[in-house]
């Protein structure tokens, strides 16, 4: 199970997710917490290329599960 955004939200289209950061995101870093979400579940996260790393080192400082790939697939159409 993936935390989902609504019906007709473009992810793609997303600000990153850093506190304060108003930039287009480029990224998906996707994790979960294993104390409290089950295998199956991953919560979301979009990052612009400056915050990618920032992102995904303080979510595994936490010892959190982390995945990160582009918002934009070899081939996507970049709606930007």
């Amino acid at each position: 199970m993936t935390d989902l955004p609504p019906p007709g939200y473009d992810v793609r289209a997303s600000e990153c997710s850093r506190a304060g950061c108003r930039c287009a995101a480029s990224w998906r870093v996707e994790w979960r917490n294993p104390k409290i979400h089950p295998e199956d579940r991953r919560k979301i996260w979009v990052a612009c290329d400056e915050h990618r790393d920032y992102l995904r080192d303080y979510l595994a400082a936490r010892e959190f599960p982390v995945w990160v790939s582009s918002l934009h697939p070899a081939g996507a159409e970049d709606p930007r």
